[in-house]
C-alpha cells in the first residue's frame, strides 16, 4: 500500500480477497471480544482503540496476517501463542492455515485489560 489509507474500511478494501476476508474476521473478532472499541489507522495499519487510545493493531501481508503487540499471560496462554510469536512483538498467522480467531480474541481481551489499567 503506497499511501496511508483514510480508514480501516479503505485499508481492507485495498487488500487481496483472501487477506481481506481474514482481516475482516479479525476486525469482527476484536469488536466482539472487546465491545465498545473504536478504530483508526495508525502506522498505516488498522488499530482498535479504547477511549481513543490504541490497544491492538492488525495487518495483512503477502503470506500472513499479523496482530500486534504480544500480551503477557500465564503458561497456558504463552504456550498457545508460541507457534505464532515471532519474538518481535508480533503474532504472525500464516495464510492458508486455519486462523485461531478464538486465540486472537484472547489476545484482544488481554491487551484491552492492560490498556484499561493504564
Amino acid at each position: 500500500m503506497a499511501e496511508k489509507p483514510a480508514s480501516v474500511d479503505a485499508y481492507l478494501a485495498a487488500q487481496p480477497a483472501a487477506e481481506r476476508a481474514v482481516l475482516h474476521r479479525i476486525r469482527e473478532t476484536i469488536q466482539h471480544a472487546v465491545p465498545d472499541t473504536g478504530e483508526k489507522i495508525s502506522y498505516a495499519i488498522p488499530a482498535a482503540t479504547l477511549d481513543g487510545r490504541v490497544f491492538i493493531y492488525f495487518a495483512g501481508w503477502k503470506a500472513h496476517v499479523s496482530v500486534y503487540p504480544v500480551p503477557e499471560g500465564d503458561a497456558a496462554f504463552t504456550a498457545a501463542i508460541e507457534p505464532y510469536n515471532t519474538g518481535k512483538g508480533t503474532l504472525k498467522f500464516p495464510l492458508g492455515e486455519p486462523i485461531p480467531y478464538d486465540l486472537i480474541a484472547q489476545v484482544a481481551v488481554r491487551l484491552a485489560e492492560r490498556a484499561r489499567r493504564g
